[in-house]
């Protein structure tokens, strides 16, 4: 029996309620063997330095321009970046 036969078989006899989480993990394997970059991205540790006074502080402002209404809409930033040769797919 294959390697995939034997993955088909369990499968199968995985109860109803575990299929969403293997379909999760097998879709993780498929996405992550494909591209290291991402692999590394999804598998890096947590960044748990704790944050300078000057970070905190950019924090602190950008919450008070989004409460009185000064943020940007993610559309027009994203529009911006285009327009620069810098966005995203």
């Amino acid at each position: 029996m294959t390697t995939k036969e034997r993955l088909h078989r369990l499968v199968d006899e995985l109860p109803d309620d575990e299929l969403q989480a293997a379909e999760r993990f097998l879709e993780y394997l498929r996405l992550t063997g494909r591209d290291p970059f991402l692999r590394a991205l999804l598998e890096a540790p947590v960044d748990d330095e704790p944050l300078s006074t000057a970070e905190e502080a950019a924090l602190a402002e950008a919450e008070e321009q989004l409460a009185r209404g000064e943020g940007q809409r993610w559309e027009e930033v994203r529009q911006r970046l285009d327009e620069r040769g810098q966005g995203t797919a």
